[in-house]
């Protein structure tokens, strides 16, 4: 990789005998264009690999292909990232023209309902493993005919950009040209497992917890410092007994015992054998959902969207309703279809005991 980038930051920007033209970029193909698009809107190597999904080399090798088959340097490194340069600029602007008609495209052809065709969600983490996910069999049964993308990360998808068809969310969208509903509200609470309550007790009061471990999380759209906000606390290091980057690994790690931390309520639904802590602390997140103007063009797409709603409809699923409904009174709620497995895997009730 060192290598590489080596001979990126060596390449001599290069005039070109003949203008930039349909012509030249005929000569490309259009996933190394999609590459420089990604690379040309993060200005990083790193974040455009990551919203790839691909690795930092491999963006490295795409954007180095396209300058010998160009014949100049289309970026130019900076202290701080990547900066375009005039011929790169201008190529961008080609690329951008050719994925906006690929979009036409594919809204064209979509109209067939019979043709196979992907619809690309991005969604935060934990709701995308715990609660869309085993949703997903039973859409996936009824539109044979369409692939359904789920990317669960923390980090915001630009959908104006193409990123993602449909972007589920806990920040609020900032751009004003793309679509934007509120799906509902993700009520959060603390929980203990009853082999931590076992070990260490039960605080009673937000003072308590001073003597008590703590599971924390951080990550994209977790709000910053927001346990010591809560608690009170100047700040919670010393009584974190652990720190992760995932929601999964978070839930985890309050199922094993390895302190206490916030969850949402809705985990009471999926099976949870998890004790609510009540020290008057509870918060909540709004659910956004997010896409493209032109995204119910494509008609898979609009057909994911308005299923994806049906997921947070509070009257089936009143844990996303605007008002907080303790744990406790979630306990022993029928989990939808499809969510045994995800039961398990995130909370299994029966492990095996070691000394």
């Amino acid at each position: 990789m060192l290598g590489s980038v080596a001979k990126f930051s060596q390449r001599v920007s290069a005039k070109t005998k003949h203008p930039i033209g349909v012509a030249l970029i005929e000569r490309i193909p259009w996933d190394d264009l999609r590459v420089l698009v990604v690379v040309a809107r993060t200005l990083s190597f790193r974040k455009a690999a990551t919203a790839l999904r691909t690795a930092t080399t491999t963006v490295l090798r795409r954007i180095e292909r396209l300058e010998e088959l160009l014949e100049f340097r289309l970026f130019d490194r900076v202290p701080d990232g990547l900066l375009l340069t005039a011929e790169g600029r201008a190529v961008y602007v080609i690329a951008q023209e050719m994925e906006l008609t690929n979009h036409k495209l594919r809204a064209h052809l979509d109209q067939n309902p019979t043709t196979r065709g992907t619809v690309r969600c991005s969604v935060t983490e934990g709701l995308g493993t715990a609660w869309i996910l085993p949703q997903l069999a039973q859409f996936c049964r009824t539109h044979p005919s369409t692939i359904v993308e789920l990317r669960c990360a923390m980090e915001v998808a630009d959908v104006l950009h193409m990123e993602a068809d449909v972007a589920v969310q806990l920040q609020r969208p900032a751009r004003a040209d793309a679509k934007a509903l509120r799906l509902g509200r993700m009520h959060l609470y603390p929980f203990a497992s009853k082999r931590y309550i076992e070990l260490y007790g039960l605080p009673k009061s937000t003072d308590d917890i001073k003597q008590h471990r703590l599971v924390d999380q951080k990550a994209a759209q977790v709000e910053e410092n927001i346990i010591p906000r809560l608690l009170n606390l100047p700040s919670i290091e010393g009584i974190v007994g652990f720190r992760t980057n995932t929601s999964t690994a978070h839930a985890h790690a309050i199922d094993l015992g390895m302190g206490i931390g916030g969850l949402p309520t809705y985990v009471m639904a999926l099976g949870a054998d998890l004790v609510p802590v009540d020290i008057g602390v509870r918060h909540q997140r709004d659910i956004w959902m997010t896409y493209h103007p032109d995204a119910r063009d494509v008609r898979r797409v609009a057909t994911f969207i308005d299923w994806l709603r049906t997921l947070f409809d509070s009257k089936r699923y009143p844990w996303f309703g605007d008002e907080f409904i303790h744990p406790r009174d979630l306990m022993g709620t029928p989990p939808p279809p499809d969510m045994g497995l995800a039961s398990r895997t995130l909370f299994p009730k029966h492990r095996v005991k070691t000394a």
